[in-house]
Parts: C-alpha cells; structure tokens; sequence
C-alpha cells in the first residue's frame, strides 16, 4: 500500500510515500531526542497504522505483525500500540476499540475524530471550542482535565455518494 501515490486520508487525498516516511522520520526523532527505543515492533505497528489511515483493531494489528514475522502474542501488539499513544504517535478510538496514526504528532492537541460507520475511515481533526465549556464545569467539580477526545460518527461523503437516490 505504500508505494500508491495518491491514497485517501480520510477525506482528501495525498503522496502516501511522504507521509509514511515523514511519520516515520518524526517518530525517529522524537525517539532520539526523548532517549526512547523505537524498536520494530513498535515501528512496525506505526507503519501498519499510517498504511492504512483507518482505525484497526488490535487483533488486526497482531495478524500483520505475524505475516511479517514480529510476533504472535498478544502483548507484542498491545505494548507498541501502549507506547505509540502515550507518545502522540497513535490515538485509541474508543468508539471502535481500535487505533489510528496521530494526524498531527509532536503537537499538543486535542483530536475531533469522524468516524464514518459505513466505511470505517477515521478522519482527525482538531478539536473546535464547543459551546459546552467543558473546562469550566471541571474546575467546578475539581476535576483536572488531562485530555479531551471527541468522536462523532456518520457517514462520510464518499459513502453518501454510493448510496441510490
């Protein structure tokens, strides 16, 4: 999948060498210069995840690891997915207990994904200010925010397009 030139991201199009590459080239980085150990399995994981710009499944992301010969348990997965989205580099979609690549990593932020429920493409965005101020209801409560996802899902427009009038 990664030699196509042009595959969709979510709702656009783009030169899918580069972003695997600049993924991969940033994640390096960050390893280097955060002293961290970007090992196969974890790399192989992220290349997995930009390859196929939707959410996967674990289970899913354990079967590719196998054909590739990077291991068969369980943990294997889990502990690269652990370690991809505690570094930004990955984000758990909760909706559809699955993973997708970060859209913007080294950058704090506070992910909007749409999940389009015909076609399972997951877009990421950042998150807009909504009109529920949920910052002020915290500190209401006490409650310290760490991390704001939203999901939303429906239908995207390729999916709308397919459907007969």
């Amino acid at each position: 999948m990664a030699s196509e030139i042009s595959k969709s991201v979510g709702f656009e199009f783009h030169d899918h060498d580069v972003c695997l590459e600049t993924a991969i080239k940033a994640a390096e980085a960050y390893c280097d210069r955060f002293k961290l150990q970007f090992t196969p399995s974890r790399r192989k994981v992220l290349e997995i995840l930009l390859e196929e710009h939707r959410a996967l499944g674990a289970y899913a992301i354990l079967d590719l690891l196998r054909e590739s010969g990077l291991g068969s348990q369980p943990p294997v997965a889990y502990r690269a997915l652990s370690f991809l989205v505690e570094h930004g580099f990955a984000h758990k979609i909760e909706r559809l207990n699955a993973f997708v690549a970060c859209a913007l990593p080294d950058t704090l932020h506070s992910p909007a994904f749409m999940i389009c429920r015909k076609c399972d493409i997951v877009v990421e965005a950042q998150s807009p200010s909504s009109s529920f101020d949920l910052s002020a209801t915290a500190i209401a409560t006490g409650f310290d925010i760490e991390q704001t996802i939203l999901e939303a899902e429906g239908i995207c427009h390729s999916c709308v397009e397919k459907v007969p009038a």
